[in-house]
């Protein structure tokens, strides 16, 4: 019941948004005829239509503006809608006691029919705000959505978190949190308003496991999880290693403080691991990107609506004098694509991995002044070659699949990864030499496995 419920009010707020869409454009029919269209019933009703009617004919003798219209249209019949729902509601005193308003502003931004942009109520913007923050109390993992089908896929679970330890995977899909059906929600406010919560707090999750065609129950206990977004180490032959799980406010100088770690250990190359990385803080990116490439180069340009094309030029001054292999694949998406676009086309460093997920454009968040929020797609961004990658992705200069025995395990040991010996190999033998023995045991793989058919 309960699934079926928050399904109805989400459904009722897309309908409302939809109608509000459709009667603005219908306000320029006039204001009488709109009141006739909605003044049907009881003797109240009609005194108050002779009074609305009265005001038509002010408002028509000062000639104001269609857009006036729209909004005198729409707040006399969000106010007629609400007296019909006072009156005649079956089930108002039973019924979950939320803001319509707030309803109608969701639906309203839904019927742009844009996955990226979402309304914020105060509450939700403020969690919003907390999580690039590096530290959240939830259950300790990392997701992603895919914009076309909805779906929340688990993309990493973090070592001996809650999620780890109620037996969540790498590749599970969420479909519920508490019996609520989570189809087609804004992934910030299923994270933010469903899976966080208050420390010690417990939460139950229902995930959908492809490896055994079932959907499994996890229940875990929300606590303080500990986001390092930037990971480190020295691999063999000197060749420094850097996971980046996200770009949130701290990961620029948690990376600046690894790359000098890794220089001070005499580090002779760098891998730079972007999987899984769904992006976030696009500054971080760009950021990260002028640590690395000369300055003058170009990093990331931006054209939109509303706002001035820009260009982000690299200048701080530094840069790093080491080969660089970046490690990307479908789940590399956004931010990552900036910081990868970068580094490949100013040819500071080879792609090695699958395609990333191309997402090629960016959202801005506007404030309101009641404390919520609106997060409008607001232009493409362009890689330094002028490319938009937006659908396409950033094809890797090496092709190399993680093996599929890999693909579900929570940590994979470093020396069993066959994309990071990929790029070692890139980095010691060149990407020619491990170009061509790819191919090899692909066609190799290929003959066999004819032969046993």
């Amino acid at each position: 019941m309960e699934e079926r419920d928050n399904k109805n009010k989400f459904w009722k707020g897309v309908l409302v948004g939809a109608l509000v869409t459709a009667f603005c454009a219908m306000a320029v029919v006039g204001i009488a005829s709109g009141i006739w269209l909605v003044a049907r019933g009881t003797k109240a009703t009609e005194d108050r239509v002779a009074e609305e009617s009265t005001a038509s004919e002010t408002v028509v003798e000062h000639q104001i503006s269609e857009k006036e219209m729209r909004l005198y249209e729409i707040g006399y019949k969000l106010d007629y809608i609400e007296r019909l729902i006072d009156t005649y509601f079956l089930f108002d005193e039973e019924a979950e006691k939320e803001d319509p308003i707030d309803w109608m502003y969701i639906g309203y931004v839904a019927s742009l029919q844009d996955p990226y942009s979402s309304y914020y109520s105060e509450e939700e913007y403020q969690s919003l705000k907390e999580s690039t923050e590096g530290e959240y109390c939830g259950i300790g993992v990392m997701v992603s959505q895919n914009v076309y089908t909805g779906l929340v896929t688990v993309i990493k679970v973090f070592k001996d978190a809650p999620a780890d330890v109620a037996g969540m995977l790498p590749g599970d899909i969420i479909t519920a949190v508490e019996g609520m059906d989570i189809s087609g929600m804004d992934l910030s406010l299923v994270v933010g308003d469903h899976i966080k919560g208050e420390e010690g707090t417990e939460v139950s999750l229902t995930v959908y496991r492809e490896a055994i065609n079932d959907y499994v129950d996890l229940t875990m206990t929300r606590r303080i999880v500990q986001n390092p977004t930037v990971e480190f180490e020295m691999l063999e032959e000197q060749i420094g290693y850097i996971a980046l799980s996200s770009f949130e406010d701290v990961s620029t100088d948690q990376f600046i403080e690894a790359v000098d770690a890794l220089e001070a250990q005499e580090m002779k190359g760098l891998i730079v691991d972007l999987r899984n990385n769904g992006g976030g803080v696009v500054d971080a990116a760009e950021d990260i990107a002028d640590y690395l490439i000369p300055d003058g180069k170009d990093i990331v340009s931006f054209k939109g609506k509303g706002v001035e094309d820009s260009t982000y030029v690299a200048q701080d001054g530094h840069q790093l004098d080491v080969p660089i292999v970046v490690l990307v694949n479908g789940q590399s998406a956004s931010a990552s694509e900036v910081l990868t676009g970068a580094l490949k086309d100013n040819e500071a460093a080879l792609v090695v991995g699958t395609k990333t997920y191309g997402k090629g454009i960016a959202q801005g968040i506007f404030s309101l002044p009641d404390g919520s929020a609106l997060k409008l797609t607001t232009a493409y961004y362009y890689v330094p070659s002028g490319e938009c990658i937006h659908k396409k992705g950033i094809e890797p200069d090496v092709l190399v699949g993680l093996d599929e025995e890999l693909e579900t395990m929570v940590e994979i040991p470093k020396e069993d990864d066959n994309q990071i010996r990929a790029a070692i190999d890139v980095l010691l033998e060149g990407e020619d030499v491990v170009k061509a023995r790819l191919e090899a045991e692909r066609v190799e793989q290929e003959t066999e496995a004819g032969a046993a058919d």
